[in-house]
């Protein structure tokens, strides 16, 4: 907050395009005649400029996989106020369902978008408590992570009867053994997957296990949960029969956190009603409600939403996906070469996985380090990055998605080095 004589001003830095992103915090050179005049100025000269310590902090690099640093434009576009049925708000609304199914590659003719108040968890449970039968419904979670476990935890929190088919973590889905359950067993009225399994940073074959389900599972529904990769890998909804998927307003469309949003195929969407176990995480009556008056049926999170238009706009910007991918493939590469002269080690280790998301390492084999130590050597740098997620092997991960460019990737890198020398770790590392 800046103050003029102790009044408050708040339209002063829209002084970045998204074309600028990077130098978002080298900024903040002071405000328009007209603005001091309305303040009682009379010259520059009456003006004293203070500013919080809130914006005076530097920005963090946020190498995780989520939440995600996000441009200073789609920042600023949450300082306007709009009403849940204020016109611009509704059409911004429609502006969004529709921008998402269009990056989907789907039409509005065969599936729709309902966003969910909450974080990406909420419209997975969404999905699964709105779209199995109460009667007679059950679930196959093909798990090789967190993610796919949360899954687990959710069907039982709903007392909803669930197969967990579990994979190594770090080892993509087995289509041959989906294949072999589903020969067995028939049943299943859903069968859910996660596209990258951040915990790791596995990328698992959606559309090959999709062909899979609709070859044994005519009338069964499947549910691709690609919270961290919708937007930057690449997602075929038609090869991969795929009736509903979940994503983040924060992830690779790179938003605000606030909202997540499930595109669903319509004709399935529909022959759920009454399925819901709950009021708030109904997709049925929340479709209903938007399609009826584009309103959401509870408070909406404006801000969030606003934001998020601007930084689909941003997107399209770039060049759409194949624009996004690039640049966190060429993030992704920079690290691995980096990484690769100082010694640390990946996780995985299949040449064909195309993961750019997030990356995963294996700790050194030294008895200097310390996670703990590293990752806070690293924040006081302001550059984060997110301790690992397998359970049965100690590793790291960094993520190349959000607001991260190949010269940050780099600082990280010289950084790295520094902190390791720091800490007295032999450098390249040896396993």
């Amino acid at each position: 907050m800046f103050q003029i004589l102790n009044k408050p001003v708040y339209s002063f830095y829209r002084l970045l395009k998204a074309t600028n992103l990077r130098n978002q915090h080298q900024f903040l050179k002071i405000a328009a005649v007209s603005t001091l005049q309305k303040n009682g100025c009379r010259s520059s000269n009456q003006v004293i400029f203070r500013s919080s310590s809130s914006t005076t902090k530097s920005a963090k690099k946020l190498f995780t996989p989520g939440p995600l640093g996000t441009s200073t434009s789609t920042k600023e576009a949450m300082l306007r106020d709009l009403g849940s049925r204020d016109v611009a708000f509704i059409n911004c609304v429609a502006n969004i369902r529709q921008k998402l199914l269009d990056i989907a590659g789907v039409t509005k003719e065969n599936y729709t978008t309902i966003p969910v108040q909450g974080s990406g968890t909420y419209s997975v449970e969404a999905v699964i408590q709105s779209t199995v039968p109460r009667d007679n419904g059950k679930v196959l979670i093909l798990e090789n992570g967190a993610y796919g476990k949360r899954m687990a935890t959710i069907c039982d929190a709903l007392n909803i009867p669930r197969l967990l088919l579990s994979f190594d973590e770090g080892q993509p889905v087995d289509v041959a053994k989906v294949e072999d359950t589903l020969r067995k067993d028939s049943t299943f009225t859903l069968v859910s997957i996660v596209h990258c399994e951040t915990s790791c940073g596995i990328i698992n074959p959606v559309v090959e296990v999709g062909k899979t389900v609709k070859k044994f599972l005519k009338d069964g529904s499947y549910f691709v949960d690609a919270m961290s990769s919708f937007g930057a890998v690449p997602l075929d909804f038609q090869a991969g029969s795929i009736d509903y998927m979940v994503s983040s307003a924060n992830k690779c469309l790179e938003g605000v956190p606030g909202f997540s949003y499930v595109i669903a195929r319509t004709e399935k969407l529909l022959q759920c009603e009454g399925f819901s176990r709950c009021l708030s995480l109904d997709l049925i009556d929340q479709y209903n409600n938007l399609e009826k008056s584009g309103q959401f049926r509870f408070t909406p999170p404006t801000h969030a939403m606003l934001a998020f238009q601007q930084a689909i706009e941003e997107f399209e910007q770039e060049g759409g996906l194949e624009g996004r991918a690039a640049r966190y493939m060429k993030n992704r590469s920079i690290l691995k070469e980096g990484m690769r002269k100082l010694g640390f080690q990946e996780l995985l280790t299949q040449p064909d996985q195309p993961s750019y998301i997030i990356t995963s390492f294996h700790y050194p084999n030294d008895p200097n380090f310390d996670f703990k130590t590293f990752y806070q050597k690293l924040n006081e740098r302001d550059l984060v990055i997110y301790p690992g997620k397998v359970i049965n092997k100690d590793c790291f991960r960094i993520g190349t998605i959000g607001q991260i460019f190949p010269e940050d990737v780099e600082k990280l890198l010289v950084v790295i080095k520094e902190v390791c020398k720091e800490m007295d770790i032999s450098l390249p590392i040896t396993t």
